[in-house]
Order: structure tokens, then C-alpha cells, then sequence
């Protein structure tokens, strides 16, 4: 939510307006969300007895009966309105469709719609949400690793249009995101590994603490789906707790001061000054974690060549990505794409280059503005290099994306040729889906809603 307050001036031929917007959401870690035992929702919806749950059609199939049973108990009538998932869904049509079925429900002005689902799934409920009455309310339970460190962190919402990512959109805060890390349950090991190289990005640059915990039990983490599985040790656990909760935190310290994004120095623009060109390159396109860190460990490359990283430091990224199945290299990042790629980020960043790269022992980070086209490629080669030596080439395990992460089935596109590709599927893969759903038409409907 946001308080404005405003004061106008006389000018000598009219007006100035002058304002100061406050923005008021919160966080908060509640495992299991959906046990009858935990009010936290039940407390908000009551006053309207209702709610419009938005979802995703795998998050569906794995939630609703617990979602359906909890509001039951409080005596809260639910509607479900599952939209189709995958990054070619995350369109206008589909923004459109989470309108119409506001517009349906009849959602009153300030009444929040519940969102359940990927960073996909949230960031189009979120833009239908910011645009409903230019203002509706919405609450947030993320359900994959990306969605609850790092798209639910921000307030940024929108679609995509055509062949541009994230083109349309809005900053409009939730009321409330909860975290229920016990989601990470259900989440495919390679969705997992998709979003430690999230982790891996913030705090190799703004956290040695967690950095150090990555190290340390970086394989464990994705096997045990950070500490939810029964059988973790309670160690582990204690461990991913402090990462991930050290994770947002730290996301929240660097970006809330800056969420309109006017500053143009990103700490966490670590690893997405490339990889936006090269995630699309493969006629399957890469998941967005493997494409960052491509770009990561070639700017940590860069770094020990400049003398900023130790060639210990070096390695210990390098290894790491290695242990935890991350891809390193791939055969279309060439000094081509290198050029194509860093022209594209000079328009997104205002003409300067403002690549950032860790720095000293991790958990610092610095700003480049003047690679040359001549060092990129020097380094490019040694890179390539290192990565045969040591690392297999550096390719990634489940490194391309699958059907939850398109909403189609990725075999087709070998079909389709290279160009069509981009028509196809907007080039934007982000890694936000949670689950490969059965490879069936989707449609989005809206579920009756279930009497308590």
C-alpha cells in the first residue's frame, strides 16, 4: 500500500505540485501458510468472508485441496481463477483474463486478490492487480526459489510484449508477501539449482557470511531442497534458513532505497549484463540461472585477470558452480554475442557499461565502465580455456528449459527453426515456473467457488 501527500504552489503562470509518496509492505516467514492452525491469512479475508486466489495450473494441481480445505475451516468462501503457465503465457491475453475475472468476482476497492504461484505467476497477477481501478491490492505466496528470494523481493510487476521482456509493467507493492519456504517441498532439483544462482549472485557481492555457507554445502542445499526435505539434517537446515533469510534481507537493503530503479548501479545487475542475450541464443533457450551464471563466472574471469579477484577467489567461484551442476560456458557465448550483449545493456544503462563484479575475499562488489572489445575477448579465450581444463567445458545439468518453464513442450521448437523461436515464445525466459505440468492444452477457467 502507498500514502501520498501533496502540497500546490502558485506559479506565475500556474502550478507546481509537489509530493512524497509513502509505501507501507511487509514480509513474513510462515511455513506451511495453508495448516487451518495459522490465522495469518484467515485474519485478512475474513472481512470480506471471500477471496480470488490467483494461480497457475501446476501450483493448482499440487495446492488447492490445502488451500480449499484452510478457507473451508475459517469459513471463507474461495474462487480459483488458474491461468496458464509458462513464459509464452505471460502476455497480455493473460493479464486480460486475471482482469476479467476480478471484474467477475467483483472485487471491491481495496479487497486484496490472492496470488499463489512462480515469479511468472505473481508478476502478472501483480501488473493485472496495478492496473484493476489503476490500483488493486494483492498478497503474495511465491512457491519457487527464485519467486520467494528474488521476484517476490521486488515490487516491480508487468508482462511481456512481443519479443521484449518485461516491456509492460508497473511499481505496485503488495500488501503482504508470505514466505513459505516448505513450498521448496514439490520444486524440481533444477528449478532449485535455477534459483541458487540467484543466491550465488547477491552474495558473492554483498554478503561474505552466506557466500561462505553456499560454499560449504552448495550440493546439499539443492538435494535437500534447502533443508525441506524430511530427512535434512537439522544443521542443513539452520544453514538455508540463515541464506535465504540473509538473502532477502540484503536484496531488501540495496533495492528498497532504489525501487523505482533511478539509480542505474545495481549491486544485483551482477550476472544480467549478458546473460539477457545469450539466455535466448540456443534454438531451446537456456534457464535463466544457467544463463547468469555464464555470465557471472566469465566476469569473475574478468575480475582475477584485472587483479580485483585472487585466482583463489577465481577458483572458488568457478568450483562451486561446478559442484552445484551450473552452467559456466556455452558454445553460442562468443565475442559476437559478447558485442551484441553489451550493446543491448548500454541502452538499458544509460550509455555506461556499470558491470558488476565481485570483489576481495566475496561479499563486495565494484562498478566496470571501461571493458574493451579487445579485453572481452583476450578474456573470453582464457575463460574458454579454464573452463576445458578444470570444469568439462562448463556446461550445466538441466540446463535448458521444460515445459513449466514455457507452457509448451520445448521439442517443438527444434521444429520451428531459430527464428520462429522468438514469435513463439517472446524471448524471455526468466525461470519462475514451479513444476512440468502434464503436456495438455491449457486453457485458463475459473473455479466455483467453494462454499465453507
Amino acid at each position: 500500500m502507498s500514502e501520498l501527500t501533496a502540497t500546490v504552489h502558485s506559479t506565475t503562470n500556474g502550478f507546481k505540485v509537489t509530493g512524497n509518496e509513502e509505501i507501507n509492505y511487509a514480509f513474513q516467514f510462515v511455513d506451511n501458510i495453508f495448516d487451518p492452525a495459522h490465522t495469518n491469512l484467515a485474519e485478512i479475508y475474513k472481512k470480506w468472508t471471500r477471496v480470488l486466489l490467483v494461480t497457475d495450473s501446476n501450483v493448482n494441481e499440487l495446492y488447492s485441496a490445502k488451500w480449499n480445505a484452510y478457507f473451508a475451516h475459517h469459513d471463507i468462501k474461495v474462487t480459483t481463477f488458474v491461468m496458464n503457465g509458462g513464459e509464452k503465457n505471460k502476455t497480455m491475453t493473460t493479464m486480460l483474463s486475471i482482469v476479467d475475472a476480478m471484474n467477475a468476482f467483483g472485487i471491491i476497492r481495496k479487497e486484496p486478490v490472492l496470488v499463489v504461484g512462480g515469479g511468472l505467476c505473481t508478476d502478472v497477477t501483480g501488473y493485472a492487480c496495478a492496473s484493476y481501478r489503476r490500483t488493486t491490492n494483492f498478497i503474495r505466496v511465491p512457491t519457487t526459489l527464485i519467486g520467494l528470494i528474488d521476484a517476490a523481493v521486488s515490487i516491480k510487476v508487468g508482462i511481456n510484449h512481443g519479443a521484449l521482456k518485461n516491456r509492460l509493467g508497473a511499481y505496485h507493492a503488495p500488501l503482504i508477501t508470505f514466505l513459505d519456504f516448505n513450498m521448496l517441498k514439490t520444486l524440481p532439483e533444477g528449478q532449485v539449482r535455477n534459483g541458487f544462482a540467484e543466491l550465488m549472485k547477491i552474495t558473492s557481492c554483498a554478503d561474505k557470511y552466506s557466500w561462505d555457507l553456499l560454499v560449504k554445502h552448495g550440493p546439499a542445499l539443492i538435494k535437500s531442497r534447502f533443508g525441506r526435505l524430511e530427512e535434512s539434517d537439522a544443521e542443513l537446515k539452520k544453514a538455508a534458513d540463515e541464506i535465504t533469510y540473509r538473502g532477502i534481507k540484503v536484496m531488501l537493503d540495496l533495492e528498497s532505497p532504489n525501487l523505482h530503479e533511478i539509480r542505474l548501479d545495481r549491486v544485483i545487475a551482477f550476472g544480467h549484463s549478458l546473460s539477457p542475450t545469450l539466455e535466448l541464443a540456443p534454438t531451446i533457450p537456456l534457464r535463466h540461472g544457467h544463463a547468469i551464471n555464464v555470465d557471472m563466472a566469465f566476469f569473475v574471469t574478468l575480475a582475477c585477470s584485472r587483479g580485483i579477484l585472487s585466482v583463489e577467489r577465481r577458483d572458488e567461484y568457478h568450483a562451486l558452480s561446478y559442484a552445484v551442476g551450473l552452467s559456466m560456458d556455452h558454445e553460442l557465448f562468443t565475442p559476437e554475442l559478447i558485442q551484441e550483449g553489451t550493446e543491448a545493456i548500454l541502452k538499458t544503462r544509460d550509455g555506461k557499461q556499470r558491470f558488476a563484479v565481485p570483489t576481495k575475499a566475496y561479499g563486495e562488489c565494484v562498478f566496470l565502465n571501461d571493458v574493451s572489445y579487445d579485453e572481452f575477448n583476450t578474456v573470453l579465450g582464457a575463460h574458454k580455456k579454464l573452463m576445458h581444463e578444470k570444469y568439462g567445458g562448463g556446461a550445466g545439468k538441466e540446463a535448458y528449459v521444460d515445459y513449466g518453464d514455457l507452457g509448451m513442450d520445448p521439442a517443438l521448437l527444434l521444429q520451428q527453426g531459430v527464428q520462429k523461436v522468438k514469435d513463439i515464445v517472446s524471448p524471455l525466459i526468466n525461470g519462475k515456473g514451479h513444476h512440468s505440468p502434464s503436456r495438455t492444452k491449457q486453457t485458463s477457467r475459473l473455479v466455483e467457488p467453494i462454499q465453507a
